[in-house]
């Protein structure tokens, strides 16, 4: 496809490459910089609105196709679910999304499907939207989980999907070294960006409606981060100190990292740690913006005889890999690449980075575990299942105003106009 394709046939490509296995944090990125600058934000809007309700749409459009498309096809199913997403959820004018989707058909080398196409979209702006045939496409997340989260919070599980459908806030972490809240939050006023203090983390601000951060007064010169005000959390169960050596056992991107340097200035060393390669420079880049300095190290923290120096950490936060079902608001392509069978092996890897990380916790020192999920299994279970395991590990109760009181931690539920899912237990290792 030529370089400036239009617009809706690099948003199916995209689409393909999601239901192919890859992020759109991965398959994104290149796709954007085949367009100009005024049409990145469409492309985004189109790949995440499409992400977000694909069940919904999905279902829809099985139902108005006889038979599904051959393989190599395949890309006009993901195009029309585009122009699908367009008709149903956004305000643009309904021919234009037919034409043009039509058009774009034909500029991917499919006329002999340009019939097939014009029809279908034809028929569902005529018809409008059906009446939803399962859970799956009434809240437009894939079975297996809304069973899931229905099993887990039988109370809260259908204001959970509705979070989940909608649009996260941009929340931003003031660089407490630079500024306090207060003072930021008058530079954005003065700017004429709409903006409130968060409610739980102390250095938080919440945007009423997302802006570019260049737009942001002193983003260049490390003024704020955008971080979601439950992570921003960390550092307020971290008990930080100065003097302290502190890892970031799972780092990338390095929000977390700055959020710890930027709250304690004063610690003796911050080592943060990713197994990931492409993903380290990021955390690199965030330090360097933010003029702070951590010792990066690229490494599986599970292993550690191989990076570790023997010197203990005070403190250890440890963010494990998980089934990010807490941040879909954020990444709805997770709706279409997590499967249920993915949470058992995850519970291994978190259960076996828990067991690491307590063999170098200096005797008083403290970890925190979190995960950006909702699952019970990868949160409280996990840390019972440790502590059962490891007969010195000392759960500490913690005393918040955020989130809810479970076995063991605390577990935050995405809110509408609020915080992403979130979990975090305190462990303490008893002195010598």
């Amino acid at each position: 496809m030529q370089p400036h394709a239009p617009l809706r046939a690099i948003a199916a490509e995209v689409l393909l490459s999601v239901e192919q296995g890859q992020s759109l944090s991965q398959c994104l990125p290149p796709s954007l910089l085949r367009l100009p600058l005024n049409l990145r934000p469409q492309l985004q809007a189109l790949c995440y609105g499409t992400c977000r309700w694909f069940h919904r749409l999905d279902d829809e459009l099985q139902g108005r196709m006889k038979k599904p498309l051959k393989s190599h096809d395949r890309v006009v199913h993901h195009l029309m679910l585009v122009a699908l997403f367009q008709l149903r959820f956004s305000q643009q004018a309904t021919y234009a999304v037919l034409n043009e989707t039509v058009e774009a058909c034909r500029a991917m080398d499919k006329p002999h499907l340009t019939g097939l196409v014009n029809g279908v979209l034809r028929s569902a702006e005529r018809e409008g939207a059906p009446a939803a045939a399962n859970d799956a496409s009434r809240y437009s997340h894939p079975g297996w989980m809304i069973e899931k989260l229905r099993h887990n919070w039988p109370d809260d599980w259908q204001a959970i999907v509705d979070a989940n459908n909608t649009q996260a806030p941009m929340t931003l972490r003031v660089n407490a070294l630079r500024f306090s809240r207060d003072e930021y939050l008058q530079l954005l006023l003065d700017a004429g960006i709409d903006a409130r203090a968060t409610r739980f983390a102390p250095h938080g601000i919440q945007l009423a409606r997302p802006v570019p951060v260049d737009a942001l007064p002193w983003f260049a010169e490390g003024a704020v981060s955008v971080q979601d005000e439950a992570a921003q959390l960390c550092t307020t169960v971290l008990d930080l100190a100065p003097g302290q050596r502190i890892l970031d056992a799972c780092a990338a991107p390095g929000g977390k990292t700055c959020a710890i340097l930027e709250s304690c200035p004063q610690a003796a060393e911050v080592v943060a740690i990713d197994e990931s390669a492409q993903r380290l420079p990021r955390v690199q880049e965030n330090l360097d913006r933010l003029d702070l300095h951590a010792s990066l190290l690229q490494a599986d923290a599970a292993a550690i005889d191989q990076w570790w120096d023997g010197q203990p950490f005070d403190r250890i936060l440890l963010d494990v890999p998980c089934s990010a079902s807490g941040v879909i608001r954020r990444h709805p392509d997770i709706k279409l690449l997590r499967r249920e069978s993915d949470v058992v092996p995850l519970a291994q890897i978190q259960l076996g980075l828990l067991a690491a990380m307590w063999r170098i916790l200096q005797p008083g020192g403290r970890l925190v575990y979190a995960t950006c999920s909702v699952f019970p299994q990868e949160n409280h279970r996990i840390v019972q299942r440790f502590c059962k395991q490891q007969t010195d590990a000392e759960l500490m109760t913690t005393e918040a105003l955020w989130g809810r009181t479970m076995p063991a931690g605390r577990q935050l539920l995405p809110l509408n106009d609020g915080h992403d899912g979130f979990f975090y237990a305190v462990l303490e290792k008893p002195e010598l």
